[in-house]
């Protein structure tokens, strides 16, 4: 089983619109509603891919529930621990060619509420084989959580996968993950100065295991103990790019899972990537896709 933990869980409003207006109004020609959170959105596409999954996290007030309502929807098993704040809701803007996000800050949690979670977490770590820690913090977590989080895994055996950005991403590495996915421009935050293979260096010597960063249309860099590799797109997709960090952390996670090869794990991460380019709303992928741009990615 794949855990996954969403500390700042939301409710995701896609709105799909013509060239927008900013200073009119607006007519949205679609709109979807789902859970989201970087994690549960890596839980959808491993759900996708016939994995065992278990969502884990906070979710608090009118919103939480209704996160709470579309993971049963869904069929997405879940393990979420209350607050008493209202979780946050998120909204994507999506007209031709580009994306634009509103993202809310969160609740505020309390010391005894991450407490009790922190406990919760444990127990389910029991069950798992790899745990995915991902995502932004609500207000009144401490930055270093995700390596508290990951050191729990790691006490028990189970590696974790941590896709994070500002000092959650800084604060990771003393945590030992087995993979630390930012993209380029979170790693120049964490790491400034130096190249995304340097940044990459950085954070093993921090103490992660392996660091995979992405490049956008540009594929992946890899930097790993078995050597460093990369991953070239043999073409660009157009679409949602909300998401598409959430399926290629599926695709790491699932190769944790299996134990792959590193080529294949970079392979089956990239196409899932791109795949969810291609589909309108975060957590979802574009299987033919998938199907067609997987062989053709050059792994070096």
């Amino acid at each position: 089983m794949i855990l996954t933990v969403t500390l700042n869980a939301a409710l995701d409003v896609t709105y799909e619109v013509p060239p927008v207006a900013w200073d009119g109004v607006n007519r949205v020609s679609s709109v979807h509603r789902r859970a989201g959170g970087k994690g549960v959105n890596v839980a959808r596409v491993l759900a996708a891919l016939g994995q065992d999954v278990l969502v884990t996290g906070l979710a608090g007030g009118p919103t939480g529930r209704l996160v709470e309502a579309d993971l049963r929807a869904a069929g997405l098993p879940h393990a979420l621990c209350g607050v008493a704040a209202d979780s946050r809701t998120t909204l994507a803007v999506t007209e031709p060619g580009r994306t634009t996000l509103f993202n809310e800050p969160g609740p505020e949690v309390t010391a005894a509420e991450l407490s009790s979670f922190m406990e919760r977490y444990d127990e389910l770590l029991t069950g798992a084989d790899v745990v995915v820690i991902s995502g932004s913090l609500p207000r009144g977590v401490p930055a270093d959580v995700y390596a508290t989080l990951a050191a729990a895994a790691a006490r028990r055996g189970v590696p974790a996968v941590v896709d994070a950005d500002g000092e959650p991403l800084r604060h990771a590495p003393a945590g030992r993950p087995s993979v630390v996915k930012p993209n380029a421009e979170e790693l120049a935050r964490a790491v400034p100065g130096g190249t995304p293979a340097e940044g990459a260096e950085e954070l093993r010597a921090r103490g992660a295991e392996s660091v995979v960063v992405s490049l956008g249309a540009d594929g992946l860099l890899a930097v790993t103990p078995e050597g460093v590799f990369g991953a070239r797109m043999p073409y660009r997709v157009e679409g949602n790019p909300t998401g598409a960090g959430d399926a290629l952390v599926a695709g790491l996670a699932l190769g944790l899972l299996e134990a792959a090869p590193w080529p294949d794990r970079l392979r089956r991460a990239a196409a899932l990537g791109a795949a969810a380019v291609a589909a309108p709303v975060a957590g979802d992928f574009d299987r033919d896709v998938y199907a067609d741009i997987h062989p053709q990615i050059v792994i070096t």
